[in-house]
């Protein structure tokens, strides 16, 4: 009978790192589990519609990888899905290196084996009852090989186990000609051994990923298959007793730096060793905020998702500073060198939390896309808007300034003054027009193009928005005539609301409303990215004042913001819109900021009891309870449940300060920027604020800022 190494691994690895140390209470990286997000949602019921075809899950992966590291080796189930890893699957094909949750990367995709290869057996099928994984710790057994792989990792390398049957033969595979992305083409790969025991090549063109492998068996013999037209590269090892055990160096500037970073990391420390400082590691960043009370599920999802939000963006420079730039150059600036945030996706929150608890992470990152602007004359961009002018700001006014902040000014200037076809699109346009004008698509749907459509209306508010954050900047430094001029513009969301039908809606270059025109119809790029009018219509955090004035009165916007939840979804199976209260969509981003307009309107319980149902029903879903309601991306989606469960949210990420929301823990140990430390305290039970203090002192409305939170003194959210 097979052991289930489910059960015996976590629980041997659990002793080994914690022998002699008799915590008085739980590790906090017993409550990740990894497997979260990795679900997909099936049940119409759930989803709020009839699927058809696969619905985007939060496309997590559960594999071994520190705080935003180079390296994430994990399973992969599924070549072309948004992680590699879906957790319905039944078959692996490989443990890739670099993973983010977005049809990319999967770098070096290898698979320990034994017998000889062939068109149907590449793979291998598992049991999620021989499946374990912890923070920096994943374990599978290949059931077709009789393998028990296990890997770890640091920040530029990884560290395989793989513990085979007694006399089977040791053999890898390297499909270097395979990656995660949608856009498989030719791609480049080089191999070749470099001693005895060692073995090293490339993957990719552009940015290309080197790496360089030492084993502890010696090899036998290397050998090259051609399977599905793909070439595969086999490594034979000599047989022994011992577990196969390999660690790889990996490096985006050479195959050498590749082996440098795995003696600076690895060297001749144990698996055991690893695994022990990547679970210190997690332990150390989970543990700058400790909740108690709340239940055990609350726990385990909250530093899941804490967990998650740290997996991105990811390190690209080397042990000893090093990276490649932009331009091909090999340079060492000074600092860290990390991957692009996915903005669009996470700037509303994740981003600014993750400065709060990492502040020289994130000055890193603003240096990084700095150095990346001066390269291509322009601020980078994700998807859709300009919203590294929001992390840019928000990190400036809370303090966060190790980085140029003059030359990232310039470019987030330059994307707010100068069009660029890869910053904002149609700049000219909503400059003079103070919107962005609709193309005109005959019957539109939520599959038309986006070459055939602007998605202007999203556009117009976006870019509102983000005018407001470069003018706060603008204003820190001293340049009063762009402070203004941004300041005007930051209205320009106005010009799309049409006060005949309460919504945010597109409008003909005559200045004309688009029509026909139905609030609850899906577009994709038709009007508004990923929504519809519902979803779109409440968006200007930085004037929620101004937004209410739009409407005849209070009570007027409070019904139209009721509305939200209660005119019923469609029954329409879209693409990034799923589980939905109403026309609110969870499983997107357009709707994340919305619910907490409820304050501006004197209605703050009305918003928590949202808040407290999205909590409790939107994390955790389907039947493994492993589903999130749509895409995490990028961390998105669990730095919102971070935020709302401490009870502080970004309600406008540019400015220095939290609106307070009700917790769910009763009491919340913040350690901010590795130095200061304040309480969050909860009294009395129930969704209505009754008042809130700091450090004694009635605080007058709901807000508190960055620095009053630096001074490490105590709110208290009085509740019933």
């Amino acid at each position: 009978m097979m052991l289930n190494i489910r059960n015996i691994i976590p629980a041997i690895l659990f002793l080994a790192l914690t022998v002699g140390c008799a915590p008085a209470q739980p590790k906090l990286t017993s409550y990740v589990n990894p497997f979260v997000g990795t679900a997909t949602l099936w049940d119409a019921a759930d989803l709020g519609y009839e699927p058809t075809h696969r619905a985007w899950g939060a496309e997590s992966f559960p594999g071994a990888s520190l705080p935003n590291a180079m390296v994430q080796v994990t399973p992969v189930t599924l070549f072309g899905s948004g992680a590699g890893y879906q957790y319905e699957d039944t078959v692996i094909y490989a443990f890739a290196h670099t993973m983010m949750g977005h049809w990319n990367l999967g770098n070096v995709p290898i698979l320990p084996f034994t017998g000889t290869i062939t068109a149907d057996n590449y793979h291998s099928t598992y049991s999620h009852n021989n499946e374990s994984a912890k923070a920096g710790y994943y374990q599978v057994y290949l059931e077709r090989y009789g393998i028990n792989a296990e890997m770890t990792s640091t920040l530029r390398c990884a560290y395989h186990r793989y513990t085979f049957r007694e006399k089977d033969d040791k053999k890898l595979l390297l499909n270097l000609s395979r990656v995660n992305s949608r856009r498989v083409g030719n791609i480049k790969w080089t191999f070749r051994q470099e001693s005895e025991n060692t073995f090293s090549g490339s993957q990719g063109s552009g940015e290309a990923i080197y790496f360089y492998a030492i084993a502890n068996h010696p090899i036998k013999s290397i050998d090259s298959v051609s399977v599905d037209a793909e070439r595969i590269t086999i490594v034979n090892f000599v047989d022994g007793e011992r577990p196969l055990e390999l660690k790889i160096g990996f490096s985006y500037v050479s195959v050498d730096k590749a082996r440098q970073n795995l003696e600076a990391e690895i060297n001749n420390k144990s698996f055991a060793d690893i695994c022990r400082e990547a679970d210190g590691t997690w332990e150390n960043l989970l543990s700058k905020i400790r909740v108690s009370g709340g239940t055990e599920k609350q726990r385990s999802t909250f530093y899941s998702c804490l967990y998650k939000v740290f997996l991105w963006p990811a390190l690209r420079s080397d042990a000893d500073g090093e990276f490649t730039d932009p331009q091909g150059n090999v340079v060492n600036k000074g600092f860290r060198y990390y991957t692009t945030p996915a903005f669009w996706d996470d700037y509303r929150n994740k981003d600014i939390l993750l400065g709060m608890l990492t502040p020289d992470v994130a000055g890193d990152i603003i240096s990084s896309i700095t150095e990346r602007a001066k390269a291509t004359g322009h601020m980078p961009t994700y998807f859709h808007g300009d919203h590294a002018s929001t992390f840019v700001t928000g990190m400036y006014l809370r303090g966060v300034r190790n980085y140029d902040a003059d030359s990232a000014y310039h470019y987030m200037l330059r994307n707010a003054t100068v069009e660029n076809p890869r910053a904002r699109l149609y700049l000219d346009e909503y400059i003079a027009n103070g919107y962005i004008a609709e193309n005109y698509v005959k019957n539109p749907t939520f599959a038309t193009e986006v070459d055939e459509a602007k998605a202007a209306v999203t556009k117009t508010l976006e870019y509102a928005y983000d005018d407001y954050a470069v003018a706060l900047l603008a204003r820190e430094l001293g340049d009063t005539d762009n402070y203004r001029t941004l300041m005007q513009r930051s209205a320009n969301y106005k010009n799309v609301f049409d006060a005949s039908t309460g919504f945010m809606r597109g409008r003909w270059a005559n200045g004309e409303w688009v029509t026909p025109f139905d609030p609850a119809y899906p577009y994709y790029v038709f009007m508004y990215r990923e929504a519809n009018a519902w979803q779109s219509t409440f968006f200007a955090p930085h004037d929620p004042i101004g937004l209410i004035n739009l409407y005849p009165d209070k009570e007027a916007f409070e019904q139209k913001l009721d509305s939200l939840y209660i005119v019923p979804w469609n029954g329409m199976e879209v693409y990034n819109m799923t589980t939905f209260i109403g026309q609110y969509c969870h499983g997107n981003q357009p709707s994340h900021g919305v619910t907490y307009l409820y304050y501006f309107i004197g209605k703050q319980e009305k918003c928590q009891e949202k808040l407290n149902l999205l909590m409790d029903k939107y994390y955790n879903m389907g039947k493994e309870g492993l589903a999130y309601a749509g895409m995490d991306d990028a961390g998105g989606l669990s730095a919102w449940y971070v935020l709302n469960a401490i009870g502080l949210y970004t309600f406008s990420p540019a400015d220095p300060e939290y609106l307070v929301t009700v917790p769910l823990f009763d009491k919340t140990v913040f350690t901010l920027e590795d130095t200061n430390q304040f309480t969050i305290s909860k009294v009395g039970t129930g969704t209505k604020i009754t008042g809130i203090t700091y450090d004694g002192q009635q605080i007058n409305g709901y807000f508190i800022s960055h620095d009053d939170l630096k001074r490490g003194n105590e709110l208290v959210i009085n509740v019933e």
